[in-house]
């Protein structure tokens, strides 16, 4: 009879067990777009608007990086490689009422890409532009074509790619867990003594059916 007790609490555990674990938080959805971003500091920085009301500054450089990340911004991939000013525009010679800004491209991976289409090597160019130019018509002047959807959102740089526009593409990378806080997880605390009732009250029921 002990034995019967015991295979029953088992089983009850394991089944509240893997309810808990069905009821954890899904991964976030992943997209593909292209994401915005400054060269700040010597790192890229996610930029907080976007390229139709960026106003770049004489020096400045801007970023872009297409590729699967999840929605949120700053969790997106990064451009690969640096974005010194210095080194862009070299070539480039300042001229009165104008300014210069450095543009980095990276169309990302072939994991990145959609079916059929190989992404073109990375590049990089150096826009001279009238002073009060937004960092879309830095881009339209380096970059061309640029491909909006109905919402005004940047769907494709330099013809790339050729179709889709910020699709989901199902469960993505898993939202980052909170750095705040390291101790332990008081939700799985509490599920876990929720069991362990669970299972206790399945034993002494069985004891009093004995």
């Amino acid at each position: 009879m002990r034995a019967a007790i015991r295979r029953a609490a088992a089983l009850l555990l394991a089944a509240a067990l893997a309810g808990l674990l069905a009821a954890a938080p899904a991964q976030a959805a992943g997209y593909r777009y292209w994401s915005f971003w400054k060269w700040s500091g010597g790192s890229w920085s996610y930029q907080q608007v976007g390229p139709a009301v960026a106003v770049p500054a004489d020096g400045a450089v801007d970023g872009w990086r297409f590729a699967v990340s999840p929605d949120g911004g700053k969790d997106a991939a990064v451009p690969g490689g640096a974005g010194e000013f210095a080194a862009l525009c070299a070539g480039t010679p300042a001229e009165e009422g104008r300014k210069r800004v450095g543009v980095v491209l990276d169309f990302g991976t072939a994991g990145d890409s959609a079916s059929g289409e190989t992404p073109p090597a990375p590049r990089s160019a150096c826009a001279s532009v009238p002073a009060a130019a937004t960092s879309a018509e830095v881009l339209a002047a380096v970059a061309p074509p640029l491909r909006y959807d109905g919402g005004g959102m940047l769907c494709a740089i330099a013809g790339y790619p050729r179709a889709g526009c910020g699709e989901q593409l199902g469960s993505g990378p898993a939202a980052p867990a909170p750095a705040e806080d390291d101790g332990p997880d008081l939700g799985l605390l509490a599920g876990g003594a929720l069991v362990a009732l669970i299972a206790a009250g399945a034993v002494r029921q069985a004891r009093r059916r004995r």
